[in-house]
């Protein structure tokens, strides 16, 4: 009988797989993700300015990765 284990790390150690639930404890960190720039708080006063904001906070998140690009 041999075990397949869900999580792993290939040789090399260039990638590794999570093929269960990944959980990171109260009080743990990850590093190395990418952060989006800040986007402000809304002040529109109507539709077509809260258009602008909006596509900015897509803007800022397609820049930092965390969304494709259309």
């Amino acid at each position: 009988m041999s075990y397949n284990s869900k999580n792993y790390t290939e040789q090399g150690g260039e990638k590794t797989v999570i093929g269960g639930t990944l959980e990171i404890a109260e009080g743990a960190s990850v590093t190395g993700l990418p952060v989006a720039a800040n986007q402000v708080n809304s002040t529109a006063t109507d539709a077509a300015g809260l258009v602008t904001d909006f596509n900015a906070l897509l803007a800022k998140l397609k820049a930092a990765g965390l969304m494709t690009d259309d």
